[in-house]
């Protein structure tokens, strides 16, 4: 029995040859061409250039950005249902309707794809906390925003927040550090926030655990609605109780700091 490292490297290399193989013989309705020495690939960057996927009705064409934007909606779908390791390429591109190919035309790997997706799913996150919290003036209605916009983001998009924080990527030597930079991006988004006199340690201690509060809520919340973080979408008068009550516990921790501002 081979060890941990030799296994790995037998997988990156069969999912290499097995990506190889795949663009051997693409068909030459996708972005390939040949030539006397072998596949040529063409720039997939054109707004314009379309691919087909399998339909009923026969092929359908995309244009290659929708197409991509469609290959990661599919595969974050099948990522959060599945985890990381139980999803293959093959997979996302038969839900997808279209060849390995053209999945490997975009992403030269599931990984670079999963990467992409965390940084996706985190910057939309971070995006829509940032902007909540920002339209607000005063300090309790900053901290009442965000969480609403947190849970308003769980709530809408599950599979979301499974793929960032409940998916096995935290665990995974390979993507562990893509989900501590988002958790990073988000604490620091906050620390920002906190209108206290106090040292940026102290800042930054209370900006992880706030991230921490919401995201651990968040996973009780996802699984106590039927087991399946990856479910539909969810009440939006659920999220904004859960955030109006740890807005309250937040805010009275906040309130009790030195050179805090006890209005509200």
């Amino acid at each position: 029995m081979g060890s941990p490292a030799a296994s790995g490297s037998a997988t990156v290399g069969n999912e290499a040859n097995e990506r190889t193989a795949d663009i051997a013989h693409t068909d030459p309705a996708t972005e390939e061409s040949r030539t006397d020495e072998g596949p040529r690939r063409l720039p997939a960057t054109e707004e314009s250039r379309t691919e087909e996927s399998r339909t009923d009705e026969g092929p359908r064409r995309l244009p290659a950005a929708r197409r991509r934007r469609q290959l990661l909606e599919v595969a974050l779908g099948s990522f959060a249902a599945s985890g990381y390791h139980a999803t293959s390429m093959e997979g996302i591109a038969d839900s997808a309707e279209v060849s390995k190919p053209v999945l490997y035309q975009h992403f030269g790997s599931k990984a670079e794809l999963f990467r992409e997706l965390i940084d996706q799913v985190g910057t939309d996150l971070l995006g829509a906390v940032t902007a909540a919290a920002a339209a607000e003036e005063d300090p309790y209605s900053r901290v009442l925003a965000g969480f609403r916009s947190y849970f308003g983001f769980v709530g809408g998009q599950p599979a979301a927040f499974t793929l960032l924080f409940d998916s096995g990527a935290r665990q995974s030597p390979e993507f562990s550090a893509a989900v501590r930079s988002v958790e990073a991006r988000i604490a620091g988004t906050i620390g920002e926030l906190i209108e206290v006199d106090i040292d940026p340690s102290h800042r930054e201690l209370l900006a992880f655990g706030i991230v921490g509060l919401a995201e651990t809520t968040s996973r009780m919340w996802l699984e106590r609605r039927g087991g399946s973080p990856a479910g539909g979408a969810a009440d939006r008068s659920e999220g904004d109780l859960m955030a109006r009550r740890l807005a309250d516990l937040v805010w009275a921790g906040l309130r009790a700091l030195p050179g805090s501002r006890p209005d509200r």
